[in-house]
């Protein structure tokens, strides 16, 4: 066998074929780890919302319920935009450059909204400069953003960031600082993705979560830790 540099081995092809083999072993225990623990997720509880929230978008004032628009669930883009910002972030945008056509998540009975604190009005500019066609609301003027961690103020809501208190930040660390959560972070806007089932007329429940930040009472929003996304949603189930 022989070695070009940090370029892997040149082998024969029967070597080559074990080396795959191997590997494909290792392959097939890491999905099987992951089937488990997606099957564990599917059977985490949900939480019913009954905080009557309102956005405000091109009709005007809507509730939650609203932007199903008349399907069962609901996939919300926490897009960090906040209300005294010129333009959105350059990490949600380039995510939102890459929501083409709904028509595949419709057909599934989903609907795909963003949702920022911006007043609607910046939302509305900026969503036609950059050319997207995704409904955008703004939850400008509610607890909306602070009861699901989309923006972080323990003047207004308790933080909680990677699945941890502002005590357990002190210990643990925050991930911009390794620090501790200080007054002066108050305000830091968070990306994320929540998925919501509509189990009756009056109710919406949350089926996932990404990966590092949860909410206060049980699985209900989907958040991204640090201030980089990091998805993990999963399907939503009917309610129980």
């Amino acid at each position: 066998m022989t070695s070009a540099g940090d370029l892997p081995q040149v082998v024969s092809r029967d070597e080559w074929l074990a080396a795959r083999k191997e590997l494909l072993a290792k392959e097939k225990e890491l999905t099987r780890a992951r089937d488990r623990l997606n099957a564990e997720r599917r059977r985490l509880p949900m939480v019913r919302i009954d905080k009557p929230y309102t956005f405000d978008g091109p009709d005007g004032t809507v509730s939650l319920l609203d932007l199903f628009e008349g399907r069962p669930q609901l996939v919300m883009h926490h897009f960090m935009y906040g209300p005294d910002w010129d333009e959105g972030c350059s990490s949600c945008s380039s995510a939102a450059d890459g929501i083409g056509r709904l028509r595949q998540l419709h057909v599934r009975n989903t609907t795909l909204v963003a949702v920022s604190r911006a007043p609607y009005e910046k939302l509305a500019a900026y969503r036609e400069r950059m050319g997207w066609t995704f409904p955008w609301y703004s939850s400008y003027g509610s607890d909306f953003n602070y009861d699901f961690h989309a923006t972080l103020d323990n003047r207004v809501a308790p933080v909680l960031l990677h699945f941890r208190t502002e005590a357990e930040l002190t210990e643990a660390g925050t991930p911009w600082t390794d620090g501790p959560w200080t007054d002066d972070m108050n305000g830091e806007e968070q990306p994320g993705i929540s998925a919501f089932l509509r189990a009756a007329p009056t109710c919406a429940f949350p089926t996932s979560t990404t990966s590092d930040v949860t909410p206060p009472f049980g699985r209900r929003c989907a958040r991204a830790g640090g201030r980089r996304a990091r998805s993990g949603a999963r399907t939503p189930r009917p309610c129980a």
